[in-house]
């Protein structure tokens, strides 16, 4: 099992960056692949992006490609999303999520059965 805590959300003018971490509990971190979800009101959560447990993989939804960025450091049992050129339309509740699942499931948020609190990101524009 594996606890995790978001952090780094917060206001951001549109075309600036923040860095969302989310810090895992646990001994067996890099078992894990690893994703990001959002969730904006009104709407249905939707994959962002996530990473395999090496680290070796990623995968990206359309609407990020290019912006965001996604990594993992297992020594510190934490995953990154680097987020530039952010939108108006990134506005949402992030959430990380673990999986022990690997390849294109890892787009798909029930194939997460750990997850986060959420942090809330806010771009204005």
């Amino acid at each position: 099992q594996v606890q995790l805590v978001e952090s780094g959300g917060g206001l951001v003018q549109a075309g600036g960056s923040l860095r969302l971490s989310c810090a895992a509990s646990g001994r067996t971190f890099s078992s894990y692949a690893m994703g990001w979800f959002r969730q904006a009101p009104g709407k249905e959560r939707e994959f962002v992006a996530a990473v395999s447990w090496s680290g070796a993989n990623t995968y990206y939804a359309d609407s990020v490609k290019g912006r965001f960025t996604i990594s993992r450091d297992n020594a510190r049992n934490t995953v990154y999303l680097q987020m530039n050129s952010l939108k108006a339309e990134d506005t949402a509740v992030y959430y990380c999520a673990a999986s022990m699942l690997s390849g294109w499931d890892l787009v798909v948020w029930n194939k997460y059965p750990y997850w986060g609190q959420g942090t809330q990101v806010t771009v204005s524009s």
